[in-house]
């Protein structure tokens, strides 16, 4: 047990100013630290693993080898405070502030519009300051890398990267942009397009405004612990707290006694592994032993055969210290470390390379560890010291699976690691494969080296270890030694296979599943291994001109780029957009690109987010019981030990809601039964998070099982298990155009679900107020009226009594629409019983368990077509996941069966879906409601037609695309010319047909990879199907200083909305926008406002705030008459003088809309957005990656209010696409508990996964008298052109199964992950593996669509 001694004092400085704490918490991370104890909200809590950059913040240290001052960026969540000690801490706070004066990252990203929620914008400014820090003039390469640990779900990514570009040495941009011309635009005639473009504008901000950098104004070292390190302290500090003692001992000699003293105790450097294990796994440890001050274990030396590296060394350092030594070495002796610089680029984020040490790494031995296994075969040797003195071990397998004889004696610590130099003959190779190149968990990795006698192919040595394949790294020991003394040929390749698939076995069962594209990893990866040695033996003996070398097996030039690995290249690209009309007033706003509006604010992070807000006097904080449990009755709850426990207040159940508990069928608070895993049972009200936290593990829940048990939509339609009636819509007669056509195809699509991930998880803060049951309540929402009426039913008080207030939203994506009024009216049940202020941030586990996401679907078409590629008949059937509850799903699936059609005009149809209800968690709204799963039925049932017909895809696209004036299949007139234009200029700009003819080229050459291009039209229907949803209302006040005041019913999620608003006044009111403000949303000030949702949040919004402008304009019109020489003051100040009101509601009663399901017709939406893609990808047969070559979108934006914003949010919404598409996988066990709970299992695409070229342009502007300035919104529509990529990669893949004769039609499964590519890809390996009877194991987990 920690020792109750007193405390030394932790000494530490955040942005220049000294922090003394004398009673210091080891259990508290910086980030609390930061945000409870010094009030600094700017770094923000997204993931708490060190996943996702949000909480990233930069340490800068002496480094006592070399003197010099390191800056290193982190991630907050995962630094222990303790190790801070002596150490200098920067955030975004302390970079610069729009009080005093902005940092030029600051500036940059924000004038870029590089932020959109902000949410993740303090974490890309740390990182990218860090950067700057070490290298004031970086490449792009280093910009790439700084970044890769930082996630974001709003921007694409792309604004970033330019904003980083601009400090950037070089700069491959194009050198004509802003002439409205471009280097990468070359379409299909390279001189047509260019004198069309003279009145479109490439340029969404000024580089030349930028203020310049300057490093000599950074913050300085503090000389405080420039005096500290110089004089270290020797003694041992120890800092206690409440149930863990961290000890940091000054000298190598003490940290052995320590060791001595306590075996138990973990060293601690990094907590890379042990805070993410502790947090999520429970594991707890008493003493924490941290070595940070013990130099010895930071050494490198050199030796003529070898280099020893201190265990104590980051990643990062390790990194540096390989190149170094590779830079200086003749290349046979880097073999080892070229490999472990390979894969070290790749591991994790530069924060996390940052923190993570050597020895850690090593020591953790966590089965997927991708240096482990290049260590092991490149016969690493462990230096290994106690109090006792030093010994060696091999850093073998036995040491890797944790075997007592070959593992570290109690009071051992691993000091250093000796790497030997390869030597001649001798060649070392690493592999890896995971959901994407960066920062992502390798499924599968492997080290691999091979010796030969000297000037033959005969195999002296060989070593071979595989990461993933089982609970630790696994040596091939016997597989090679029986391949000693063989040739390097066809034979040992064979046999290896062979030795390798029998030793390096994986049951059916095993953990993280995806077990036969791992089986198939294992021998794809000794084919690439066996083809790189060939290589490499050729060079050999060309360059020694080895006397009687034999002659090695030919390398076909078609297998070649097999050897390759995808570079990680830093993206490219032009956005295109109409200039506003010369005669335009300069202080009209719109149409311009005019930065967001509290972008300066995301950037020095004093933009204030929900859990951003101050404690409140007497604050509470609550935390939420979920079940275990997939359908089960509840028997009891004793909450007797957690009521117990220090600090906690109550346990709200749902017996103390004094109003309704919900629906019927969706209940706040589950009462006698659970329907899922997730579903919220009660809540834990404490002093303080840790004490919630702590005891919601002490409720204990008694269930008794109840079946059916349903997860699967397949389970779901055998137990006739559905949430609401079919939706069915139909034209023509569909059975008699079957009898006539030449051929029919039928087919399944299935595609999974996926999170929002929302960077800012759900969170409330409800105030009671003392008098009159009035609340306030601070909610992260999309719909604050919702949460609103939600909280009155559950209390049972009036709505007039509850005020809800949004400033922004952290991103919401569809899953902040309904889902916060639970989780409002919970903590409001609290707030009412305690009498005291609540607040509940989840966490992303727990978010991302309760919320669900977008609806899994499965699909089955039928489809009749002539043999020209004329489809006459097409028959859909679709079924959605909607877990537990209604929810949205009858209207997700009646706008799913509503916008199948797409872009296409077939006579016959019939469309039917269902909602199945399943015990998983409700599914939501997501962005594109329905549209991005259901739509890729139909470009999937386009693709297999092509197939038959000896057709390109797009040919199939064009002869059945609406081509004239003409009705949907619910009888809604609309004109196709916007769509065939949107087509036309996508086939021009990205060069269509002529890539194709390159594409089908690069395939001939090459057998293990292939390329792929696809290109899809879309025609998306925006707003709500119901007239009342399209009504907003505004408020605009004018106060006597001629400042103006705007609110409305729309939401800041980072979509622009308050900017958009602002620019709409600064048009009516004729004044800048200087002179306006938006506050916040709040139901006080625009009540009974609808959901900013459905894309249409700025259209209907604007209608309101101009109105409100415009009843205000007509009453200034009589003064302004009288003195139009006066200033907009001057008239203010006359019109409060005359009694004239100065303030006004503004109102819009929606667009009409309307749908009869019975008849199967109306008009259920306003109007559409028309848009096209084109990408193009490059394949890796035997892996399963993909790299994106290249994207071209064209979207129909009609008039951009604002070209920054609707590109931005055609980017975000795209690259959000692309991961639904390829990446986003969702896992559920065979009890329906959802795996991936967090960025490490759950991977949305990073900064590495945007396109090397990425292109938008918006359609030159038309006019329509419909909507606000003719504009369109375009929050959602990007989304299905992320099906680009998907049918680019089904377009490669076709091209392998062609070449290998295996059949060309597949089953569609979305996402299109490096597992699913790989088995396409049927090949020799593929064939090759064991595969289980799957009635013989029970997976570890199931497919749920």
């Amino acid at each position: 047990m920690p020792c109750p001694s007193r405390s030394d004092a932790l000494v530490f400085f955040v942005n220049g100013r000294k922090v003394v704490e004398r009673n210091v918490d080891p259990e508290v991370t910086l980030l609390t630290f930061l945000r409870k104890n010094l009030r600094l909200t700017g770094t923000k809590y997204a993931c708490g693993r060190g996943g996702c950059g949000a909480c990233t913040v930069m340490v800068s240290k002496q480094d006592p080898a070399c003197q010099e001052i390191r800056h290193f960026s982190v991630t907050a969540c995962l630094v222990p405070i303790c190790s801070l000690y002596g150490a200098a801490v920067t955030t975004v706070e302390g970079v610069g502030s729009i009080k005093t004066r902005l940092h030029p990252v600051q500036e940059r990203i924000a004038k870029s519009h590089g932020t959109q929620c902000g949410f993740c914008t303090p974490g890309m400014v740390m990182s990218m300051y860090t950067l700057l820090r070490n290298h004031p003039q970086p490449s792009e390469e280093q910009l790439l890398a700084a970044l890769g640990g930082n996630l974001c779900r709003c921007t694409g990514y792309r604004p970033i990267l330019e904003s980083g570009k601009t400090f950037c040495l070089e700069s491959n941009d194009c050198q004509q942009k802003g002439t409205g011309k471009c280097c990468l635009d070359q379409g299909e005639d390279d001189s047509s397009s260019l004198g069309r473009n003279n009145d479109m504008c490439t340029d969404l901000f000024e580089k030349e405004e930028f203020q310049p950098l300057d490093p000599t104004q950074e913050l300085i070292f503090p000389p405080e612990l420039l005096r500290m390190a110089e004089n270290p302290e020797k003694r041992t500090l120890t800092f206690h707290g409440e149930r863990v003692t961290w000890i940091l001992p000054g000298t190598l000699k003490d940290l052995l006694e320590l060791k001595a003293r306590h075996p138990e105790a973990p060293l601690i450097l990094g907590n890379t592994s042990l805070g993410p294990a502790m947090k999520s796994q429970g594991h707890f440890h008493p003493i924490l032993l941290s070595p940070a001050r013990i130099s010895e274990l930071s050494m490198v030396s050199k030796t003529s055969n070898g280099l020893t590296i201190g265990a104590g060394c980051s990643l990062a350092q390790v990194k540096d210290i390989l190149a170094e030594r590779v830079s200086k070495l003749p290349e046979e002796k880097t073999q080892t470390y070229r490999a472990l610089l390979k894969h070290l680029k790749s591991l994790a984020g530069q924060q996390i390379r940052n923190m993570a040490s050597l020895g850690g790494h090593i020591m953790s031995r966590h089965c997927y560890s991708d240096l482990n296994p290049i260590l092991a075969v490149g016969n690493a040797t462990l230096n290994l010291i106690s109090g006792e003195g030093s010994r060696q071990i091999p850093l073998s397998e036995h040491f890797l699976a944790g075997l007592a004889s070959a593992d570290l004696k109690p009071g051992e610590i691993l000091e250093s690691v000796y790497i030997p130099d390869s030597q001649k003959w001798e060649f070392v190779s690493a592999f890896r494969q995971a959901q994407c190149q960066q920062n992502a968990l390798a499924d599968v990795n492997a080290g691999m080296r091979v010796l030969f006698k000297e000037g033959t192919d005969t195999i002296e040595n060989l070593s071979i270890a595989y990461g993933g394949v089982g609970a630790a790294t696994i040596s091939a020991q016997k597989s090679c030694q029986q391949l000693l003394g063989r040739r390097w040929d066809e034979l040992m390749l064979d046999e290896a296979c062979r030795l390798l698939l029998d030793e390096v076995s994986l049951p059916g069962w095993a953990p993280g599943g995806r077990v036969e594209f791992k089986r198939t990893l294992v021998v794809s990866f000794f084919f690439k291994f066996y083809l790189q040695v060939l290589q490499e033996l050729k060079k050999l003996v060309e360059l020694f001109s080895v006397p009687n070398s034999r002659c090695y097996p030919e390398i076909s030039d078609r297998f070649l780029s097999a050897l390759e690995d995808f570079p990680v290249t830093v993206p490219q690209g032009v956005q295109r957009y109409q200039s506003v009309d010369s005669h335009q007033p300069l202080q009209d706003p719109v149409g311009r690109p005019i930065m967001h509006l509290s972008g300066l604010k995301h950037a020095t992070g004093e933009a204030i987010f929900c859990d951003d807000l101050p404690m409140v006097d007497k604050e509470l904080f609550m935390a939420l019981v979920t079940s275990t449990r997939a359908h089960a009755k509840i028997i009891s709850i004793d909450l007797s030990k957690a009521l117990e426990l220090p600090g906690v207040v109550d346990v709200i159940t749902a017996e103390d809601i004094p109003g309704t508990n919900g629906a019927e069928d969706d209940k706040l608070l589950a009462a006698d039964e659970v329907l899922c895993v997730g579903q919220i049972i009660c809540a834990v009200v404490a002093e303080t998070e840790v004490q919630a936290k702590r005891a919601i593990e002490k409720i204990k829940i008694t269930y008794e099982e109840l079946e059916p048990v349903i997860f699967t939509i397949e389970d779901a339609i055998k137990h006739n298990s559905f949430l609401c009636p079919e939706k069915k819509l139909e034209q023509g007669n569909i059975e008699e155009a079957f009898e006539k056509v030449d051929q029919i195809v039928e087919g399944e699509v299935h595609v999974g679900g996926q999170e929002h991930f929302y960077m800012e998880t759900q969170r409330v803060l409800v105030i009671p107020n003392t008098e009159d049951k009035e609340l306030d309540i601070y909610v992260s929402t999309q719909d604050p009226a919702h949460v609103q009426k939600t909280v009155s039913s559950t209390l049972n008080i009036p709505i007039n009594r509850i005020t809800c207030h949004v400033k922004r939203v952290g991103g919401g994506f569809g899953g902040k629409v309904v889902r916060p009024a639970a989780f409002g009216a919970i903590a409001a049940v609290g707030a009412i019983k305690t009498g005291h202020p609540i607040r509940l941030v989840l966490d992303r586990e727990d978010d991302m368990l309760i919320t669900g996401g977008r609806h899994p679907l499965f699909g089955k078409y039928k489809v009749g077509f002539m043999n020209n590629g004329r489809i006459k008949a097409l028959d859909v059937e679709c079924f959605i996941n909607g877990g537990c509850m209604l929810d949205d799903s009858e209207q997700v699936i009646e706008f799913l069966i509503l916008k199948l059609e797409n872009a296409y005009k077939i006579r016959n149809l019939r469309f039917r879906g269902r909602a199945c209800l399943t015990n998983l968690p409700s599914n939501t709204a997501f962005r594109g409601f329905g549209f991005p799963q259901g739509t890729l039925v139909t470009e999937s049932c386009i693709t297999a037609v092509a197939a038959k017909c000896g057709l390109l895809p797009e040919e199939i696209r064009e002869k059945n695309m609406y081509r004239t004036v003409d009705k949907t299949i619910y009888k809604q007139a609309f004109n196709p010319e916007t769509l065939i234009r949107c087509w036309n200029e996508c086939l021009d700009k990205s060069s269509f047909h002529n890539r194709r003819v390159k594409v089908e080229e690069f395939n001939k050459k090459n057998y293990w990879k292939k390329r792929g291009i696809a290109m899809i039209p879309m025609k998306f229907s925006v707003g709500f199907a119901a007239s009342s949803y399209h009504q907003a209302a505004a408020l605009v006040h004018i106060y006597t200083d001629g400042s103006v005041l705007v609110t409305h019913g729309g939401n800041e999620l980072g979509q622009g909305i308050h900017t958009k608003m602002l620019q709409v006044a600064s048009r009516e009111l004729k004044i800048p926008m200087s002179y306006m403000h938006i506050s916040e949303t709040s139901t006080a000030t625009v009540p009974n406002t609808i959901a900013t949702a459905a894309s249409i949040g700025s259209d209907v919004n604007g209608r309101a705030v101009q109105n409100a402008c415009q009843i205000l304009l007509k009453r200034l019109e009589p003064i302004i008459k009288k003195n139009p020489e006066g200033t907009w003051e001057d008239w203010i100040e006359a019109a409060f003088e005359q009694r004239i009101s100065l303030s006004s509601t503004g109102y819009f009663r929606g667009y009409k809309a309307f749908m009869d399901w019975e008849k199967g017709e109306g008009e259920p939406f306003p109007y559409y957005v028309y848009g096209a893609a084109c990408s193009e990808v490059e394949i890796d047969c035997l892996t399963g990656a993909h790299k994106k070559i290249r994207t071209d979108i064209v979207m129909d934006a009609c008039s951009s209010l604002n070209p920054a914003i609707d590109i931005g949010q055609v980017e975000g919404s795209f690259i959000q696409g692309m991961g639904l598409y390829t990446t986003e996988e969702l896992k559920y066990s065979p009890e329906g508990v959802l795996y991936s709970r967090g960025p490490d299992e759950y991977r949305i695409p990073t900064i590495s996964d945007v396109p090397e070229e990425f292109n938008v342009s918006l359609l030159s502007p038309s006019q329509t008298p419909l909507t606000i300035y003719s504009s369109k919104g375009l929050g959602e529509s990007g989304m299905f052109l992320g099906s680009s990529v998907f049918f680019a990669i089904t377009d490669a893949v076709a091209a392998a199964r062609r070449e290998r004769d295996t059949a060309e039609d597949f089953t569609v499964k979305s996402p299109a992950t490096p597992e699913w590519v790989r088995m396409a890809c049927a090949d020799r390996f593929t064939k090759m593996i064991p595969r289980d009877d799957p009635k013989t194991f029970k997976p570890w987990s199931i497919p749920i669509a």
